[in-house]
């Protein structure tokens, strides 16, 4: 990571130039976290706990099922500065919280999968007979 932020940080060129995957990095979606393996008991709060000694969290989100509220069983990180999220990545991937095993990695970027409403196609073709 030190090397990529040499990279970006120690070697101005024009932004043509700068890889897209590095500007990502660079916009700060690699001080997002993501945390797995979180208890269902787990909160907002107890994660935003648990992570802040380690720098500014902007934000600490466990995701949960749309129908039930429960949660997923993981969530994300959010950090002011990549430097923060390393030191939480180093000190806290395979800790234990709320009883289980955490492990963390950077967020990667979303991407839409066509989730939503199915789109629909008319009614269905009748059945050929013999």
């Amino acid at each position: 990571m030190a090397a990529l932020r040499r990279l970006i940080i120690g070697n101005p060129k024009p932004l043509s130039l700068i890889p897209p995957t590095l500007l990502i990095f660079r916009r700060g979606i690699a001080s997002k976290l993501f945390v797995g393996g979180l208890s269902f008991y787990t909160t907002e709060k107890g994660l935003l706990d648990a992570f802040s000694q380690y720098g500014q969290v902007m934000e600490a989100k466990i995701v949960t099922d749309r129908v039930s509220d429960k949660s997923k069983g993981f969530g994300f990180v959010t950090y002011a500065s990549i430097d923060e999220a390393e030191k939480a990545i180093t000190e806290m991937n395979g800790k234990v919280l709320n009883g289980r095993v955490i492990f963390l990695d950077y967020a990667k970027p979303t991407t839409n999968l066509g989730g939503g409403m199915p789109i629909a196609r008319g009614p269905p073709h009748p059945m050929a007979k013999n």
